[in-house]
């Protein structure tokens, strides 16, 4: 008797294939320098980097986000441009943005009011370099065809 898959499901086994080779080449080093880089300098978010929790949420955001980009590294293969290709996923990054920056207002002391637009930049700014790192890097694994 043979085991009937469906589409979806070949499609589903094909995504996690390529992520888990994507993450591959992500460390917890570069993570973590990262998010101290973008994050540590502003007097508002230093002091809740320090909160694990938070860290965390900050290295979730940067996967999505590299993960995101890399998927839609293939359109930079078939000649696209960045810029164009980031058009088009510009709802799902503007979710992590949005998620990213919610989150340190809810863990904020109240000061959140004072660096809102500086700390909603500074969640676009880690976003989107997560985002092209995802996305050169993809276009180099379909060079390569090691997708």
């Amino acid at each position: 008797m043979n085991v009937i898959t469906t589409f979806k499901e070949k499609r589903r086994e094909k995504q996690i294939k390529y992520e888990r080779s994507m993450l591959r080449e992500l460390s917890i080093k570069i993570l973590q320098e990262r998010v101290k880089h973008y994050f540590g300098s502003s007097r508002f978010t230093s002091g809740l980097i320090m909160n694990a929790g938070i860290e965390e949420a900050c290295y979730d955001v940067a996967i999505e986000a590299y993960l995101l980009g890399a998927k839609f590294g293939r359109f930079g293969y078939y000649g696209e441009s960045a810029e164009m290709a980031r058009k088009r996923c510009r709802p799902e990054e503007s979710h992590l943005i949005d998620t990213l920056y919610n989150f340190f207002l809810f863990w904020g002391k109240g000061d959140e009011g004072l660096f809102s637009e500086s700390l909603y930049y500074l969640c676009d700014q880690y976003v989107d370099s997560w985002w092209r790192d995802g996305f050169q890097r993809g276009e180099k694994r379909y060079k390569l065809r090691l997708h």
